[in-house]
C-alpha cells in the first residue's frame, strides 16, 4: 500500500501580478514551435553588460515564441521588476502575435536581441537543435540565460554551454523546474537523509527514442525562414508538422524524442537524489532486441520500429543500478533497505506509508531551496549567486538523456545488446566504444559552427 503525501504549501513569491498578463491563456494556442538563426555575431555584441542592481528592473529578451516561450513569458510578466522587451523567432506570425500581446519588439534573428545594450538576460525556448548556439552567443554577449530543457542536443554541445557560462560569468538556469517544487525537494531530502536506508536500485521511466524523418516536402510558406529554422542541421524538406506544437520533437536531427523532452525532468530528479548532479554513471548498456527506429513519412507509408526497445540500464560508481522501466516520467522510484519512495511531479508516495509519517528533524543533508524556478533565476541575476539548476546541473541531466539514446543507437549499428559501455564522467568519453564516442557530437552545417570559447 502507498499513500500520497500531503501537498506542501508556501506563500507565493509572485508580486504585483499585472491583470493584462492573462492574455496568454488565450494567446498560447497561437504560438507553436520556436527556432532561431545563424552563426556569426554582429559587431559590438561581445561587450558585456553591467550586472543589474537589486532594485533595477530586469530587461529580458525571449528567443523562441512557441509553446514554452509563450508560457515563460506569462510567468515573467507577472513580476513588476521584469520587462520582456524583445522576442525573436524565425516564424513571423508567432513572434508578431506574442510581441503584440506584450508590446515588445520582434526580430527574426536572435542576434539582434543580443546586440541590444538594454537587454540583461535571455530566455531560450527554441527546438532542441537551436539551444546551444544562442546560449553560447548570449554568454559571450554578457547576457544571463534561462534555457529550456534539455539544454543541449549532444554531450559536447552541453559542455561548451557550461564553459561559456563559466568563462563569461553568466547566471544560467536550466528549465528542469521540478527542483523548485517543494514536494520534490522534501522527497529528495528524505531519501538523502536515509529514510529508506541504503539505496539499492533506482527505476526510471522507459521512454521513446527518436524517429527518422522521411516526410514528403511541402511548399515553404513565405512567413517562415525555413533555412534558419533548420540552422545547424542539413535542411530537411519543409512539412507543416514542424510548425506544430512539439511537431519536431520525435525526429533525431532536431531532438531526442521523449527521452530528452520528458526524460530530462526524471533524469534530473534521479541525479539530485543520488547526489550526482555534477557527475554521472560509469556504465550504460542495453538488454533485449537492438534498437530499430521508425521512419515517419508524413502522408506516406509509416515504417514501424520499436522506439521503446531495447531496455536501458546504467550503473553509478556507488554500485547503484538505474534501470528504465515502469516509473513516473517526471521522477523515479527509489528502492532502499527499508522500502521505497516514488517521486513524481509535485507529489511523492512511499511503500510502506509509515516512511512518511515522521518529519525530518535536524537533517544532516540540506539541499538548496527554491520555491519558484523563474524567481530563483531572477534573484540570482541580482545577487550573482548560483541558481538551483545551474548550467553544470542542466548539462549533467541532459547527458543522462543522451547516454540513454546513445546506448540504443550503438545497439542499432552493432546489432548487439548486453555489452556494457564504460563511461568516464570526468572526461565525458566512453573508454571502450568508438561508436559511443561518435554519437557524443554531430556534424554542423557550414555557417553554424560553434565559436571559440
Amino acid at each position: 500500500m502507498t499513500i500520497r503525501y500531503k501537498r506542501l504549501k508556501e506563500v507565493s513569491t509572485v508580486k504585483n501580478v499585472m491583470p493584462r498578463r492573462s492574455f496568454l491563456k488565450q494567446g498560447l494556442a497561437a504560438g507553436v514551435t520556436g527556432a532561431m538563426a545563424p552563426m556569426v555575431l554582429p559587431s559590438g555584441v561581445l561587450a558585456a553588460n553591467g550586472n543589474p542592481g537589486a532594485n533595477d528592473q530586469l530587461v529580458v529578451g525571449v528567443i523562441g515564441t512557441g509553446l514554452m516561450g509563450s508560457a515563460i513569458i506569462q510567468h515573467l510578466t507577472a513580476y513588476d521588476d521584469i520587462r520582456v522587451a524583445a522576442v525573436a523567432d524565425v516564424d513571423q506570425p508567432k513572434r508578431e502575435h506574442i510581441a503584440g500581446l506584450i508590446d515588445a519588439d520582434d526580430y527574426r534573428d536572435y542576434r539582434d536581441i543580443l546586440d541590444r545594450k538594454d537587454v540583461d538576460a535571455v530566455v531560450i525556448a527554441t527546438p532542441e537543435h537551436w539551444h546551444g548556439l544562442p546560449a553560447i552567443h548570449a554568454a559571450q554577449a554578457g547576457k544571463d540565460i534561462y534555457c529550456e530543457k534539455p539544454i543541449s542536443l549532444t554531450v559536447r554541445e552541453g559542455r561548451l554551454m557550461v564553459q561559456a557560462a563559466e568563462k563569461y560569468g553568466r547566471v544560467f538556469q536550466s528549465g528542469t523546474q521540478d527542483r523548485s517544487n517543494l514536494e520534490n525537494r522534501a522527497a529528495c531530502m528524505l531519501i538523502r537523509n536515509g529514510r529508506i536506508g541504503k539505496i539499492e536500485r533506482v527505476i526510471g521511466c522507459n521512454l521513446s527514442s527518436p524517429e527518422i524523418n522521411g516526410m514528403p516536402g511541402h511548399p515553404i510558406p513565405d512567413d517562415i525562414d525555413w533555412d534558419m529554422w533548420c540552422g545547424p542541421v542539413q535542411p530537411h524538406a519543409f512539412h507543416p508538422r514542424f510548425r506544430e506544437i512539439w511537431g519536431w520533437v520525435s525526429f533525431k536531427d532536431f531532438a531526442g524524442n521523449h527521452v530528452t523532452s520528458d526524460g530530462a525532468h526524471g533524469m534530473d530528479q534521479i541525479q539530485w537524489v543520488l547526489d550526482t548532479s555534477e557527475t554521472g554513471p560509469v556504465e550504460v548498456w542495453t538488454e533485449g532486441e537492438p534498437f530499430k527506429p521508425s521512419i515517419n513519412r508524413g502522408e506516406g507509408p509509416y515504417v514501424p520500429g520499436d522506439l521503446l526497445s531495447p531496455k536501458v540500464f546504467m550503473r553509478y560508481a556507488s554500485g547503484i543500478i538505474l534501470e528504465f522501466g515502469d516509473a513516473p516520467k517526471w521522477g523515479g522510484v527509489f528502492v532502499g533497505e527499508k522500502g521505497r519512495i516514488t517521486i513524481d511531479r509535485s507529489r511523492y508516495t512511499a511503500d510502506p506509508p509509515e516512511l512518511l509519517e515522521e518529519p525530518l528533524e535536524a537533517p544532516e543533508v540540506i539541499v538548496q531551496k527554491s520555491t519558484n524556478h523563474f524567481r530563483n533565476w531572477i534573484d540570482c541575476i541580482h545577487d550573482r549567486n548560483q541558481p538551483v539548476c545551474h548550467a553544470e546541473i542542466g548539462h549533467r541531466s541532459a547527458t543522462l538523456c543522451h547516454l540513454f539514446n546513445i546506448a540504443r543507437w550503438v545497439s542499432e549499428v552493432t546489432g548487439e545488446t548486453g555489452i556494457k559501455l564504460h563511461w568516464n564522467p570526468a572526461q565525458e568519453r566512453f573508454t571502450n566504444s568508438q561508436w559511443g564516442n561518435y554519437f557524443l557530437d554531430r556534424p554542423r552545417r557550414k555557417g553554424f559552427e560553434y565559436p571559440e570559447i
